[in-house]
């Protein structure tokens, strides 16, 4: 098949890594790319969001399906234009995308189908968050309703502090929901229309800073599997959580089809929903590509194509971890055009790919160009020697302007010892 997948991410990047690894890929084109999908993909300079423009290079190349990596083309309808133009398409249309488009058309699903979740109140206005704070302990969470790249949550520790993040949110649609207490864990699961199948899981960190302080960012690493995600406990979440998500969006006449990401709080009482994507996480994507096994582009394109029966999806046994280098300033603004060098000596280490996030190129020279600039990826039989491998392939990059943590994994290599 010929495929063309839009997006110019770390998650891109590893997708493309993954899918010019199957016997189904014949050609790869990426739109717009960057030099990391460079490698795997010839890359065209569109606009993902542009569904004419889009619709018009997968005609002209005969493209046989398109895979949309990030969240804005889908919310934004790509999918859709695509599907009117008889071009198979992994990811969900508008409509299925309002399950991260908009954190309030999530919560009320739940409510209305009974998916254990955080209690929570929708509001629109300044006035009426403020008023709001008083049904809810501290510590809180409040919520941006829309798309904020992984930055739109504020779990605020303090009544100050959830007043500020109301402050500077200003009036608009917004989510405040209740602090739940356990850890947090992701789960991948396919999905076409009323049925879904598990992919994989990962943990995430979503703190800037070690031991998980700091602001929110869109992810300065993760695992895949999660084993605090046990075989019961993602049974059930599929159970509970996932799949009458699925049947409900298809009920109501517009059924989810693509990868539906469901963040978790493994709470005493069992796994709750915190939040849905309708795309693979960044950087779980990273860490959860080098374990799917057997031709990824053909199980894409099963969902895609209404045939999910014909697949099931399976994952190595290994462990691989993703640490992710930012450029300083990130999650505020972040330092542009500093020089990488590197990548090669970084890449053979055993195990290691390194992956773009932020990347691009000043003539021969490769330069960063967003917040979080690498993804480097490790695989291993377990979780310690993943992470060895990470950061001595981590050591040997030269980026003058860049950071990263150091304890990537930490709570699952301390249940270890």
């Amino acid at each position: 098949m010929n495929i063309l997948l839009l997006g110019s991410g770390g998650r891109e990047d590893a997708l493309a890594w993954r899918l010019t690894q199957s016997p189904s890929c014949r050609t790869l084109i990426a739109a717009p790319g960057n030099p990391g999908i460079a490698r795997w993909a010839e890359c065209r300079a569109i606009d993902p969001c542009d569904a004419a423009s889009v619709v018009r290079l997968a005609q002209a190349e005969a493209i046989d399906l398109v895979v949309i990596g990030p969240e804005a083309p889908l919310v934004a309808g790509v999918a859709d234009t695509l599907r009117a133009a008889r071009i198979a398409v992994f990811g969900p249309g508008a409509s299925a995308a309002r399950l991260e488009g908009s954190k309030g058309f999530a919560k009320d699903l739940c409510a209305a189908h009974g998916i254990p979740t955080a209690a929570y109140v929708r509001v629109e206005r300044t006035a009426e968050a403020l008023a709001a704070l008083d049904r809810f302990a501290i510590p809180v969470v409040i919520k941006a309703d829309g798309l904020a790249a992984g930055k739109g949550v504020t779990v605020a520790m303090s009544r100050a502090e959830a007043e500020a993040a109301i402050a500077r949110a200003g009036d608009g649609p917004m989510v405040i929901e209740e602090f739940l207490e356990g850890e947090e864990a992701s789960l991948f699961a396919l999905v076409d229309g009323p049925r879904a199948l598990l992919l994989a899981s990962a943990q995430d960190h979503k703190r800037v800073g070690e031991g998980d302080t700091g602001p929110n960012t869109g992810g300065m690493g993760a695992y895949s599997p999660a084993p605090v995600l046990t075989p019961n406990l993602e049974a059930r979440a599929m159970r509970e959580i996932v799949e009458p998500t699925a049947r409900a969006m298809a009920a109501a006449g517009t059924p989810f089809s693509g990868v539906l990401f469901a963040g978790l709080m493994l709470t005493k009482s069992g796994p709750k929903l915190i939040e849905y994507n309708v795309r693979f996480g960044d950087p779980e994507c990273e860490a959860i590509m080098p374990r799917v096994e057997g031709d990824f582009t053909a199980m894409l394109h099963a969902v895609a194509t209404g045939r999910i029966g014909d697949i099931g999806p399976r994952l190595s046994t290994d462990t691989t971890m993703v640490v992710v280098v930012a450029a300083k300033g990130y999650p505020g603004t972040p330092a542009a055009g500093g020089t990488i060098e590197g990548i090669d000596r970084a890449e053979a280490v055993d195990g290691v790919t390194v992956f773009h996030a932020g990347t691009a190129k000043h003539g021969d020279t490769l330069i960063a160009s967003g917040g979080r600039v690498l993804a480097v990826t490790a695989r291993g039989p377990w979780l310690g020697q993943a992470r060895e491998r990470a950061y001595a392939a981590v050591d040997e990059i030269r980026f003058a302007d860049g950071f990263h943590r150091r304890d990537i994994g930490w709570r699952e290599l301390e249940r270890a010892l």
